[in-house]
C-alpha cells in the first residue's frame, strides 16, 4: 500500500497537478494527442529535385522498399499523392506536383492542390531556386501557410567540388549564395536549409528540423519529433524527452482506467494503452528490424555487436 501511495505521489508530482482528478484530466489531455492529433507535411517542386527521396527520407525508407514513393527523372507526381508515415499513421507526407504545369497553374494553384489540408510545405530544388518556386512561396506566404526552401543532393556537389581541391565550407557557401539570389529580392534573405536524403545527419537538416518545432504548435512539434528517423545524438535526445515526459500521463491514465469498476473492461484497456505507447517508442527509436539493418550498414557493424 505504501509503494502505491510512494507512485501515486510521484505521478502527481511528475504532473504538476495538486489533485488526481485534475491529474487525470491533464493527462487523458496528453494522451489524447498521440493518435488524434494528425500532421500534414506538403513536399513540392521541380521534377528531379528530389521530392521523393526526401519524403522517404523523412519516413525512414530507402527509395527501393516496399511503400516508398516513386522516383526518377521524368514527373512521376501527376496529382496529390499522400504517403503516410510506415510507424506514426498520424503523420502524412505528401508529394505535390509541381507548379506551372498544364494541369496545374500557378494562379490556381494552391486551390487545386487544397493548400489548407497542410501544415506547412516544403519547397525542393536540386539547383538554384527559380521563378516558379518564388511564385509558389508567394502564393503559400498570401494563404498564410509557412514554407521552407530545401536544396537538396548537396552531398554531390560537396563530393565533386572536394575532387577540385575545393573545402566543403566553401562549396556550401557557394550554394547558399546561388539559392538566395532569386529569392532574396522577394523574402528578403530566407533560410535555405541544404540536405541530403541520403545522410539526413549532414548539412542543415538539423537546422530545417529546428525551425520547424519552433513553428509548429507543441501538439504537432511533438508528433514531427516522434516520426522522424534517429539521424543525430540530439534527435535521440528529443524523442528521449518527450516520451519521459508522456510517460507519466499513459501511467496515470491507464491506472485511472484500471480502477473503472467494470468486470474485464479495465485490464484490456490497461493494457491496450500501454501497448501502444510501448509501440509508438519501439518505432519511433529505431529499434525494429529494418532500421536496425540500415544502421548497420551504415556503420559498419552487426546488430549483435550493437546491442
Amino acid at each position: 500500500m505504501a509503494d502505491q501511495q510512494d507512485d501515486l505521489c510521484a505521478l502527481l508530482k511528475d504532473s504538476g497537478e495538486p489533485t488526481l482528478e485534475r491529474a487525470i484530466a491533464k493527462a487523458r489531455e496528453e494522451v489524447g494527442w498521440l493518435d488524434n492529433v494528425i500532421l500534414n507535411i506538403a513536399v513540392t517542386g521541380e521534377t528531379g529535385a528530389g521530392k521523393s527521396s526526401f519524403i522517404n527520407a523523412i519516413r525512414g525508407l530507402q527509395d527501393t522498399a516496399e511503400g516508398a514513393a516513386p522516383t526518377g527523372v521524368t514527373e512521376t507526381t501527376m496529382e496529390p499523392t499522400m504517403y503516410p508515415h510506415p510507424n506514426m499513421p498520424n503523420v502524412n507526407l505528401w508529394d505535390l506536383p509541381g507548379i506551372g504545369s498544364p494541369t496545374f497553374k500557378a494562379e490556381t494553384y494552391m486551390k487545386e492542390v487544397k493548400y489548407q489540408n497542410y501544415d506547412f510545405f516544403i519547397i525542393v530544388s536540386a539547383s538554384r531556386f527559380k521563378q516558379n518556386d518564388i511564385t509558389l512561396a508567394k502564393e503559400i506566404k498570401k494563404n498564410k501557410k509557412n514554407f521552407y526552401f530545401v536544396r537538396t543532393k548537396t552531398d554531390l556537389d560537396v563530393t565533386q567540388e572536394v575532387k577540385k581541391g575545393v573545402r566543403e565550407e566553401q562549396t556550401l557557401q557557394k550554394i547558399r549564395n546561388n539559392c538566395l539570389e532569386n529569392l532574396i529580392g522577394t523574402f528578403g534573405p530566407p533560410p535555405v536549409f541544404l540536405i541530403t536524403s541520403e545522410s539526413l545527419q549532414r548539412f542543415d537538416f538539423p537546422k530545417l528540423v529546428n525551425n520547424l518545432e519552433r513553428d509548429l504548435p507543441e501538439e504537432k512539434r511533438n508528433a514531427l519529433v516522434m516520426c522522424l528517423p534517429v539521424y543525430s545524438q540530439q534527435c535521440l535526445e528529443k524523442k528521449y524527452s518527450l516520451f519521459k515526459k508522456l510517460a507519466w500521463a499513459v501511467a496515470i491514465t491507464s491506472g485511472a482506467i484500471a480502477a473503472v469498476p467494470v468486470l474485464g473492461l479495465s485490464q484490456a484497456c490497461d493494457v491496450a494503452m500501454v501497448v501502444s505507447f510501448l509501440t509508438k517508442c519501439y518505432y519511433s527509436f529505431g529499434l525494429n528490424d529494418r532500421f536496425l539493418e540500415r544502421l548497420s550498414d551504415r556503420v559498419k557493424k552487426p546488430i549483435l555487436a550493437m546491442i
